[in-house]
Order: structure tokens, then C-alpha cells, then sequence
């Protein structure tokens, strides 16, 4: 009995609700639509079952990969040995003495809704991202002028000790695309707290519906993706460098370099983890030939 059979044993003993999933199919579970079997993932509703689930784990030498939307993340074609929390099932919001909370799992579309609908102004630049609240505030997510650092005012976590933590914002340090939780990857986040202005519900909304208009004629938002595909370098931008260097439509496999706009990387249909890093490697290798720039990848990996 290898660890993974013992501690889904031992989660379906301490947490009989909890639903558990063996030999899972990532792609399922990734906005890329790829990705090979997970040994084991633990879907849990609440708090109390990722606490429970996190510190099962940690009792074998188990280390769980957290998993929100699977909107940033390239799963290898082989899977991944290992144990997944995926939070999408911890979703809830609330608002405590005039600051909006929620759970790590909830998407930022509903998010950004959930504040416009308590009259709250601040987060609709969110709503078209399409990540999860606890990868957002990881990689300080952030889309035409906004970002998680300027509403954040704390984050709740179990840290790698199994304890419960919560700190300030100023304290987790997010710049761009990065965080403590960026450094930490042991840290599940399990709630963040918003301080946010009081706003007008139909200007809110107009706002949202303008910057989804946006993002419908300018992103490929018809294929699946892992949206921006490279971090943006400083002093350029990685989408104008790649289309400059002649590489919109470029394809490797089934993966291609979006002809709508060439910040991303779209999956065709059959496209693998293989044929992605390919073309990737193609793009990094070109621009930094032709334009003197290294691009980095925003886009996280699991399973290589």
C-alpha cells in the first residue's frame, strides 16, 4: 500500500463528506484543457475539511499541490504523482463590519459581482479574470490598471505547520506577479479580506460590462488557454515582442500562438503539455534571439 492509498484511507475515515477522486484527470481541471492522471485530490466544501485533508497529508511527508480554477497551470502529459486540493468548493463571501471576505476558492467573476451587489466599488477589474480568489491573490492577479495589492487588506492561511495565520496584506508582499504565497507554495490560503469603497451599483456594472466587451474582441477567449502566457518584461510587452518577431499563428502541434492576440498560447484541440513548452521554448528563443529580451513564463507547471 504506497502513501497515497493510506491517506485517502485515513481522509475517508477522519472526513467521510469530503469527496475524493483517485486517478483524476487534470485536463479536466485546467483552463488549457490538458494534462495527464493525479494520483489522488481531495475536493473539500469547507475550512474545516482542507484543514482536516492538509494535515493528513502532512502526517505521511505528504505535501499537497492547491489547485483554484486551473487557470494559469500546465499540467505534463504524465500526470502528476501526487496529491491535489483543488478549493473551487470553498466559495463563499461575506461582509464583516463594512470589509468584504471570502473563501480562497470562489471565482473572481462572482467575487466582483458579489461586491457590486453590497454596493462596493474596487474589484470590477476582476470579474473578467479567470482565476480563483486564492490563486489571484498568489500571483496578485490583475487586469487594465487593476491588481489584488490595491483592495487586499489580509490574508487567512494554513501555513506549513498546519497552523491557521492570518496577516495584514502589506505583510505578504505582492508586487508584480508575486507574493510570500509565491515563495511559499506550502501556504494554503484560505480567506481574504477586501477594504472597499462605497460605489454606484449601475456604473459598477456599465464598468464590467465594458472591460468584458474589451476582453471579447481582443482575447482569444474562444479557445481554452492559460491567458497571458509570459510575465510581462520590464519596459516592454511580451505580446508586442512575440507579434514584432513575426510569430502570431506559429504552431507546434495542436498548441499555437493565438492570431487574436499573440500574448497567448491556445490549444487547438489535441494539444499537449509537450506541444505547449515547445512552442513556448520557440517563442523564448526567438524574441530573446531578435529583441535581446528573455521572456519568462507566467503561466505555473505541474508534473514536469
Amino acid at each position: 500500500m504506497d502513501r497515497y492509498t493510506t491517506l485517502a484511507g485515513a481522509l475517508r475515515e477522519r472526513c467521510p463528506e469530503l469527496e475524493l477522486r483517485e486517478q483524476e484527470l487534470m485536463s479536466r481541471h485546467t483552463s488549457f484543457r490538458i494534462g495527464g492522471l493525479a494520483r489522488l485530490m481531495a475536493l473539500p466544501r469547507s475550512r474545516s475539511e482542507a484543514v482536516a485533508a492538509v494535515q493528513a497529508a502532512m502526517e505521511l511527508g505528504i505535501r499537497p499541490f492547491y489547485l483554484g480554477n486551473g487557470s494559469n497551470l500546465l499540467v505534463a502529459d504524465r500526470g502528476y504523482e501526487g496529491f491535489v486540493l483543488k478549493t473551487s468548493g470553498m466559495d463563499q463571501v461575506r461582509e464583516v463590519n463594512r470589509r468584504l471576505r471570502a473563501e480562497s476558492g470562489i471565482p473572481l467573476s462572482r467575487l466582483a459581482v458579489a461586491a457590486v451587489d453590497r454596493g462596493l466599488a474596487g474589484l470590477e477589474f476582476a470579474h473578467g479574470i479567470p482565476g480563483s480568489l486564492g490563486g489571484a491573490v498568489t500571483m496578485n492577479a490583475g487586469a487594465y490598471g487593476g491588481e489584488m495589492v490595491q483592495v487586499l487588506t489580509a490574508v487567512t492561511f494554513l501555513d506549513g505547520e498546519g497552523n491557521v495565520v492570518t496577516l495584514p496584506a502589506e505583510e505578504c508582499h505582492l508586487t508584480y506577479r508575486h507574493s510570500d504565497f509565491t515563495e511559499h507554495p506550502e501556504r494554503l490560503i484560505l480567506e481574504a479580506e477586501f477594504e472597499l469603497p462605497q460605489g454606484d451599483g449601475a456604473e459598477s456594472r456599465a464598468k464590467i460590462e465594458d472591460l468584458a466587451r474589451r476582453r471579447k474582441e481582443k482575447q482569444p477567449l474562444e479557445w481554452p488557454s492559460a491567458g497571458s502566457t509570459f510575465k510581462r518584461p520590464q519596459g516592454y510587452f511580451a505580446a508586442a515582442l512575440i507579434e514584432e518577431c513575426g510569430l502570431k499563428g506559429l504552431q507546434v502541434g495542436d498548441a499555437q500562438v493565438s492570431e487574436k492576440h499573440a500574448g497567448f498560447v491556445i490549444n487547438r484541440g489535441k494539444a499537449t503539455c509537450a506541444d505547449v513548452l515547445a512552442l513556448t521554448e520557440r517563442i523564448k528563443e526567438t524574441v530573446l534571439r531578435e529583441k535581446g529580451v528573455a521572456l519568462e513564463l507566467e503561466v505555473r507547471t505541474l508534473g514536469l
